[in-house]
């Protein structure tokens, strides 16, 4: 699996004129079992993603005993008061959603002496039940959390699952752009290779990778 996904990544590169390694394959590892984590880490992979700060704390202590150079992503919605364990887990956070969020790790990065790397989360559907800025209000909101002195270094965005993703990529790709930043965080399983074609330089792959979740 692994193998192909990385192939498909390379053709994608390639299709958009782009150099080859220019896209990071974030391997989703949430509710996965250990048994397939794993065996995607043999294989070499080190930069995973999980949704949930409490999952993430009972599985990666010990894989990155064994792994050390694995690089961890927090890829699902935060809640402030998982704030702390979250940015002394993580190497990077791709859902700074709102301005409680960016205080609160403002705060805890002053006390802690440091910070993951951040990615805004940008609701480009403008979808009621699901998280981020707005688009209107995405420029302030960069700036803002500029001001706090946090490491703002991309977007992320989940397009509408009935929606071409491809307008809300570009929209992504827009809003980074004009903002001075360089890293885009979108396309998933179904749609990575239309993100890269847009620009992506992290992709967020789970089922594609490791087979179908059990809940």
């Amino acid at each position: 699996m692994l193998d192909d996904i990385t192939r498909r990544i390379h053709d994608a590169e390639r299709a958009a004129n782009r150099a080859e390694g220019s896209v990071t394959l974030i391997a989703v590892s949430k509710v996965q079992p250990d048994a397939r984590v794993r065996e995607v880490l043999k294989q070499g992979h080190r930069i995973f993603g999980e949704n949930y700060v409490q999952e993430a704390q009972g599985k990666w202590p010990a894989f990155r005993e064994a792994y050390p150079d694995t690089e961890l992503h927090m890829i699902g919605p935060l809640q402030t008061n998982k704030a702390k364990p979250a940015m002394q887990l993580f190497d990077a956070i791709h859902t700074l959603d709102r301005p409680s969020l960016a205080q609160r790790l403002a705060r805890l990065a002053q006390e802690e002496g440091r910070c993951p790397d951040l990615f805004v989360q940008v609701n480009t559907g403008a979808e009621p039940q699901k998280a981020g800025i707005l688009p209107a209000d995405a420029d302030a909101f960069i700036a803002d959390a500029r001001a706090l002195d946090l490491p703002v270094v991309g977007l992320m965005c989940i397009p509408p699952d009935a929606e071409d993703p491809a307008p809300h990529f570009a929209m992504l790709a827009d809003i980074a752009s004009r903002n001075g930043l360089h890293n885009l965080s979108m396309g998933m399983s179904g749609d990575f290779e239309i993100a890269i074609a847009h620009g992506a330089t992290h992709v967020r792959v789970g089922s594609a990778l490791f087979g179908a979740r059990s809940y």
